[in-house]
């Protein structure tokens, strides 16, 4: 079987008239709203840790700890339970994107959304009213399923429907809106902040995302590639005429969808075997290098725990929201500059740029603060110099925002066939939240021991990964689903794992 045999248009043939219409449009941002309850969960947990009522209730020990005179500043806030009310929700993540592959294969990728949407919401509620540590933690085990749901589905819904000249820009719509659920949480902490039960508001209104993107979800139809793959094809013709424009013939591409998903299906082999094999070898190692060095940025970390690191470098509590805030924004902005030139200036460009300029902030910041705190930790830093860390850290989310943040969902939802679409895209959410759960479990304690030298622990990834893209990592840009196997066989080391098709 050549290396590409089972790769399907996925909905979006160069040659069937992929064009910008406005169902395709509205469609995909409906879709990538799915980002709103994993950006609101990131955003929303760093500031209501830092909630004197919520530790006062739940985290005693941190307070004590706090109020201590002679506290190093990298350590008031290393609680392993603490950090496990963060971290949980990612093991539960890493549990649900294990069984999504099956689940989206089986219900289609719009269902699973609506499933995801469904689960965060009910986790949200838990957390809202949660009376104890144990209530706390279910509520983030359900958030976790939500999240590992729709993050598996989303990515690859929004791949498979866009057309081919504009994948990149319209994939990054999902992490735009995990960026908008940043920001509103971080907004929603600052305003809650000074209210006794602020935290209860904090948590409880992830409930408001979670309806959002459900009712969405709702409306839209499905995938022509997942409707086709379970066999609905009068559905499937009416979804590509939608997308594709009532004046498009679609029924060449649907012919082409019917044909990719037959042969699939007449190979009768599990998908989790097949993703093994050789000649997937550079699929696999993608699905699973780029969202383990995404989260080796530090960003989510910083995300998580941005509010506690900017008062533990000298910021308020208000003024740590405040800057927060500040980052999400930047971030934000980034997205955007994303959108208009991955599709100009591909993958590779942004990946290398990006990364080059978040390993010159990571190193700026740890030197600012190595001789600003000292190495133990102990001495104040200026508001001055608190400042110049809340400009580093902007201009390192920057470069995020534009490369790293999109592209690591982007890339693994364009690079399989159809055939293993879904596993491949399983193993990918499933690497990125195991990822982020030893980060996020470990950052704290980190921070106390390593101090300023943490920022230079992911610095030192952040090379690694951008070395890699430079050598291991083909441009994808423009190239249609069904024939993305050929940037495979045209690459310098990856083309001896792929055969070259007849």
């Amino acid at each position: 079987m050549p290396g590409g045999s089972f790769v399907p248009n996925g909905g979006n043939v160069g040659g069937y008239g992929g064009r910008i219409t406005a169902s395709v449009v509205i469609t995909c941002i409906v879709a990538a709203s799915s980002g709103l309850i994993f950006g609101y969960d990131i955003g929303i947990s760093g500031g209501v840790t830092t909630m004197k009522p919520f530790l006062h209730k739940f985290f005693p020990a941190v307070l004590r700890k706090a109020a201590e005179a002679k506290t190093n500043m990298y350590c008031v806030y290393n609680s392993q339970v603490l950090t496990s009310f963060t971290s949980s929700l990612y093991i539960a993540g890493l549990a649900a994107s294990l069984v999504a592959s099956r689940l989206t294969v089986a219900l289609g990728r719009r269902n699973i959304m609506v499933l995801g949407g469904c689960t965060f919401l009910a986790g949200a509620a838990i957390n809202g009213g949660a009376a104890n540590v144990a209530m706390l933690i279910l509520g983030r085990i359900m958030l976790g399923f939500g999240v590992g749901f729709t993050n598996q589905a989303t990515p690859i819904y929004l791949s498979e429907m866009a057309p081919p000249k504009w994948r990149g820009a319209f994939n990054t719509g999902f992490q735009f809106f995990i960026g908008i659920g940043v920001v509103t949480a971080n907004c929603i902490n600052y305003g809650t902040a000074k209210l006794t039960y602020g935290w209860r508001l904090s948590l409880g209104l992830a409930i408001v995302p979670a309806v959002i993107m459900t009712l969405g979800a709702l409306l839209i139809s499905d995938t022509p590639s997942s409707l086709v793959e379970r066999g609905k094809l009068a559905q499937a013709r009416q979804s590509l005429g939608k997308v594709r424009g009532i004046d498009t013939n679609v029924e060449a591409e649907l012919a082409e969808l019917v044909k990719v998903s037959e042969a699939a299906k007449a190979a009768n082999q599990e998908p989790i075997v097949t993703i093994f094999e050789r000649q997937y070898r550079p699929h696999l190692v993608m699905a699973i290098a780029i969202p383990f060095f995404q989260q080796l940025t530090g960003i989510n970390i910083i995300a998580f725990y941005a509010p506690v690191l900017f008062q533990s470098v000298g910021f308020g509590s208000d003024s740590a929201l405040i800057a927060a805030i500040i980052l999400g924004l930047v971030n934000l902005a980034s997205i955007l500059v994303s959108t208009a030139v991955v599709d100009r200036c591909g993958r590779r460009f942004l990946f290398i740029v990006g990364g080059a300029q978040m390993l010159i902030c990571q190193v700026a910041v740890a030197c600012v603060l190595a001789a600003t705190t000292g190495v133990s930790g102990t001495k104040n830093i200026s508001k001055g110099y608190a400042i110049l860390v809340l400009l580093l850290m902007c201009t390192y989310a920057a470069g995020f925002g534009w490369s790293w943040g999109p592209l690591s969902w982007l890339i693994p939802s364009e690079i399989f066939p159809m055939k293993i679409r879904p596993t491949g895209q399983s193993i990918s959410v499933a690497v990125n939240f195991a990822t982020t759960f030893v980060l996020s479990q470990t950052f704290l304690t980190m921070l106390c021991h390593f101090k300023f030298a943490t920022f230079l622990f992911y610095a030192g990834w952040i090379a690694v990964m951008s070395i890699f893209v430079v050598f291991f990592l083909p441009e994808t840009k423009g190239v249609p689903l069904e024939s993305m196997y050929t940037v495979w066989e045209k690459h310098w080391y990856w083309r001896r794992f792929v055969k070259v098709q007849p």
